[in-house]
């Protein structure tokens, strides 16, 4: 049986010719349609969108890796200006504490001494203390080495115009059977004006005072002269017994009555206020007279500081 598509039972012809010359090519390239394409032809199905997954960076962060803060705290702490930065700011830091620190402690004793001083003299005053050591150590230890008072200068007690200015050094806090501590030295120096004596003799001596009608100072011969309506008295301050007094030395005047006797007994009442009760054993050294009125300078020296049992002025130290 013959198979019919057994190309050797085909009749055989002469094989194809080939065109011959180049390939002939369209005149004019092929026409496409302009503009953006109008969608997907008819019957096209779009593929499904991917499954969600992690987001990037979640997906691509390995899990072992370091985090970065210690190491820009390695660098911090490497870095030369970091380090004194760093030291800078602590010791400014604590500096500032201390200096808080040492200006309540400062204010505080300045508050407490001051109370003492104004208990002790009836005026106002203003405390400091010295710079060195520093407050808060003399604080510590209880030993202050200078403190510094001045009154406001409107009395001493019932003296009128005077002022003390007073230099208190080596002063130790320490609570005993008999005392609160001790002083090594202090030096007082009191001004009392003409216009102070005047206003004082004024108010504290009777029958005399009702007299005075001023005071004038005599530096060049250090005498006092009281002046009256009818006379004057003529007086020389003076220290007898570590306490300030005013002399009577001369008597003027034709109408002035009044017998030497009666007028040095009243002035020494009057002068006495000054130094009467006066605490840590504390005495007139020296009287000058300026122009101004009369200065005088108290001092003790190793003195006990009195218990605020005996004393309630030193209560609050």
């Amino acid at each position: 049986m013959t198979d019919p598509w057994d190309r050797r039972n085909q009749p055989q012809g002469p094989p194809p010719q080939r065109p011959q010359g180049p390939p002939q090519y369209p005149q004019s390239p092929p026409q496409y349609p302009q503009g953006p394409p109008q969608g997907p032809p008819p019957g096209y199905a779009a593929p499904p969108p991917p499954p969600p997954g992690p987001p990037p960076q979640q997906a691509s962060a390995p899990q072992h890796e370091e985090p970065s803060p210690p190491k820009k705290r390695k660098r911090f702490l490497r870095d030369p200006l970091s380090i004194v930065l760093t030291i800078v700011i602590v010791v400014a830091v604590v500096a500032g504490t201390l200096i808080g620190i040492e200006l309540y402690a400062r204010n505080e004793g300045q508050t407490k001494v001051a109370a003492a001083v104004e208990c002790l003299v009836e005026d106002k005053a203003d405390v400091s203390f010295g710079f060195t050591p520093p407050f808060l150590m003399q604080h510590m230890s209880g030993h202050y080495t200078n403190i510094h008072i001045e009154t406001a200068g409107n009395q001493i007690r019932d003296l009128s115009g005077m002022t003390a200015d007073v230099t208190v050094k080596d002063v130790r806090l320490e609570d005993t059977a008999d005392s609160g501590g001790s002083i090594g030295s202090l030096v007082a120096n009191i001004d009392w004006t003409a216009a102070g004596m005047t206003q004082s003799i004024q108010n504290a001596i009777p029958i005399v005072g009702s007299l005075i009608s001023g005071v004038t100072t005599n530096p060049s011969d250090g005498t006092v002269e009281l002046e009256a309506a009818l006379g004057n008295i003529v007086t020389k301050p003076a220290v007898k017994n570590g306490a300030l007094t005013l002399e009577v030395t001369e008597l003027t005047g034709l109408g002035f009555t009044l017998p030497r006797e009666t007028i040095q007994p009243a002035l020494d009442s009057l002068t006495s206020q000054l130094t009467e009760e006066l605490p840590m054993n504390i005495k007139a050294d020296s009287v000058e007279v300026t122009d101004n009125g009369v200065q005088t300078q108290f001092s003790t020296q190793n003195a006990t500081i009195p218990k605020s049992e005996d004393d309630s002025c030193f209560s609050n130290l």
